[in-house]
């Protein structure tokens, strides 16, 4: 299976590409990114010698441009498919349907993945982009369990793609609107997902306090990891108990899976994180490089090397063997 590793720097780009990515994704420093945050993503040129240095040791690029075209304004969509293009991306990872359109019409040639964005998740949505798009590989959400999948992939002609490791999603992916709801900014066309601007942390007594926007997402007792705050990892009170509503400020990670991914019919792997460093880009991508090799005893050891990068020190197998409260 391939490891599709992210890059949010040239420099995690390359760390990517030297622990053993087999693909590299990353986006231009706009909109057009569901990553879009300051310091991050690539200017035209820094995507150019990125390219070049990936082709070099024979690594695939893929392009994000991912977030939702908005009316009047879908010629900074429609440039950066024609600049990915021009500088040579192996895939483009589109979301709109629009903007699929343009690229099939515009780019015949071009090699066109689905975003995890598209939440396209059963057999009718990804032949509709298959036959009318010519879709060559689908990222799908993370909702499915692996028997799912299974059955989706026996019932599709493109590859599949799916998330192992990383930040886990309220899995609605390219339909959130809470962070928008919190803070004006949108995650699917702004590309901002609870922006840092936004984010604050007090202390109160013994707690250290989230919040997000106006609103107060947890309170962790001292001792307790404190997470990201993100509206669909907060703690509330809901009815008569405390408790995360949505999903717990984990991240996901499927280690233990990784044949049973196969055996259902995965050809990708991806890791999700091109918001984190380099170093964080090398560990990870090195040690899954190992762990897809490694045999089914081995991968414990090799979890315990990641779960310390994890959110909150803690990992799920999230919707791949979920139990909904």
């Amino acid at each position: 299976m391939e490891l599709i590793c992210p890059a949010g720097t040239p420099a995690a780009f390359r760390e990517a590409v030297d622990a053993g990515a087999d693909a590299v994704y990353c986006g231009f420093r706009d909109e057009t990114n569901a990553r879009n945050f300051p310091g991050l993503n690539f200017s035209r040129d820094e995507l150019k010698t990125a390219i070049a240095y990936a082709r070099r040791h024979k690594v695939m690029t893929f392009v994000a441009i991912n977030t939702f075209m908005r009316a009047g304004q879908e010629k900074l969509w429609h440039d950066a498919v024609d600049d990915a293009v021009r500088l040579g991306a192996d895939a483009l990872i589109l979301a709109d349907f629009g903007l699929m359109a343009y690229t099939a019409e515009r780019h015949p040639q071009q090699r066109l993945h689905v975003s995890v964005q598209a939440s396209a998740s059963n057999a009718d949505a990804v032949k509709f982009l298959v036959e009318t798009f010519g879709a060559k590989r689908v990222v799908l959400p993370r909702i499915l369990t692996i028997p799912d999948v299974a059955r989706l992939a026996r019932q599709i002609s493109c590859e599949i793609e799916v998330f192992v490791f990383g930040g886990l999603c309220v899995m609605a992916e390219g339909r959130c609107s809470l962070s928008s709801y919190a803070t004006g900014k949108s995650p699917n066309m702004n590309g901002v997902c609870s922006p840092a601007s936004h984010v604050r942390y007090r202390e109160d007594g013994s707690e250290l306090v989230s919040e997000l926007g106006d609103y107060t997402i947890n309170r962790f007792p001292a001792g307790e990891a404190a997470g990201y705050p993100t509206l669909c990892k907060g703690r509330f009170d809901i009815a008569e108990e405390r408790g995360y509503a949505f999903e717990d400020p984990v991240s996901l990670d499927v280690m233990d899976h990784i044949d049973a991914l196969r055996d259902a019919g995965v050809g990708a792997l991806k890791i999700e994180g091109r918001q984190r460093g380099k170093a964080y880009v090398a560990e990870v991508v090195s040690v899954m490089r190992r762990a897809v090799a490694a045999d089914a005893t081995e991968r414990p050891a090799l979890l315990s090397r990641l779960r310390r990068l994890s959110e909150g020190q803690k990992t799920t197998s999230g919707a791949y063997e979920k139990r909904w409260r």
